[in-house]
């Protein structure tokens, strides 16, 4: 197989991921290898993802911010903090109760649109802030 075809089952199988996916991998990445991704990263890091057609952006990134939350809605915005955050219950909860608050410091616009979509979907209202 030349590497020509692996880059191209790369991009193919990097296409499949989701945001979400994608950010789990680029921490991954940094870890393994003791880097860390800023703009203007290795070809290496943006190439597959363009060509891809992912819903990374540039360089622009977004604080969420989770702004209120009502009072029938808590449990399951709870939930959504939690997957979101990696929080544990007890902190989610102190975070959903202390609104506004924020929800993820920094994210790429996608994965920050996914999370505001998130949590309005749970009866809460977030708000992405530009970095």
């Amino acid at each position: 197989m030349s590497t020509e075809q692996v880059i191209d089952g790369l991009v193919e199988k990097l296409s499949e991921l989701s945001v979400l996916d994608m950010s789990k991998l680029k921490s991954k990445l940094e870890e393994k290898w003791d880097v860390k991704a800023a703009a203007g990263a290795p070809m290496m890091m943006a190439a597959p993802a363009a060509e891809a057609g992912a819903a990374v952006e540039e360089a622009t990134d977004f604080q969420v911010v989770l702004e209120s939350v009502p009072a029938d809605k808590k449990i399951s915005v709870i939930k959504v903090v939690r997957e979101v955050s990696g929080l544990n219950l007890k902190e989610a909860k102190d975070l959903v109760e202390g609104a506004p608050k924020v929800l993820k410091e920094s994210a790429p616009k996608a994965e920050a649109e996914e999370i505001s979509k998130k949590v309005t979907d749970a009866g809460g209202k977030a708000a992405l802030k530009p970095l």
